[in-house]
């Protein structure tokens, strides 16, 4: 009985750990394991470096026009006052919410959940911007660990295609313009 028809068997007989496999099958394994392990540690740094550069994917331009949907609530205002996008005031400003802290912007009345996650570290950026805006609470609540965390946004972005480019258009109205 050859050794693989007999793996079963040892298996069952004398438990995972007490199956053995005789030792030139074990080097001949651990040769040709090599290979893909280091192939695979390879593609790793591969999707690493994809997940860095999509954070860049968006399109500004298409983003300006996704936009159109947030205006009702959100207005994006420089420094000065100067409104860049004129919008509602229901929202808070979004200039500058490329790495802002989650609940800060100064005059506008936030939920007590959205500030607290503000002070849990919750910093804006792509990769927690684009769950928030398809769903706020939900958001919250994971990001909070409290099962009743509520924000005050109510619109959820249905088309999650949408968010990088809104959030590329964001970053590029703001004090760092894109770069």
């Amino acid at each position: 009985m050859r050794w693989r028809d007999r793996g079963l068997t040892a298996i069952l007989d004398r438990g995972p750990r007490r199956a053995r496999r005789p030792a030139a099958t074990t080097r001949k394994m651990e040769s040709t394991m090599k290979l893909p392990i280091s192939g695979l540690s390879g593609l790793g740094l591969c999707l690493l470096a994809s997940a860095a550069l999509a954070q860049d994917a968006g399109d500004p331009d298409a983003g300006e026009r996704d936009f159109r949907q947030c205006r009702s609530c959100h207005s994006i205002l420089g420094p000065d006052g100067e409104a860049i996008v004129k919008g509602g005031q229901v929202g808070p400003n979004l200039y500058g919410v490329d790495g802002r802290q989650a609940g800060t912007v100064e005059g506008f009345n936030y939920s007590d959940d959205m500030v607290a996650a503000g002070e849990q570290g919750l910093m804006w950026n792509l990769e927690d911007f684009t769950p928030y805006v398809q769903g706020p609470s939900g958001f919250l609540q994971d990001y909070t660990g409290d099962g009743s965390a509520r924000g005050k946004m109510t619109f959820r972005l249905r088309n999650a295609e949408q968010a990088p480019d809104i959030w590329a258009y964001l970053v590029s109205v703001g004090p760092d313009g894109g770069s």
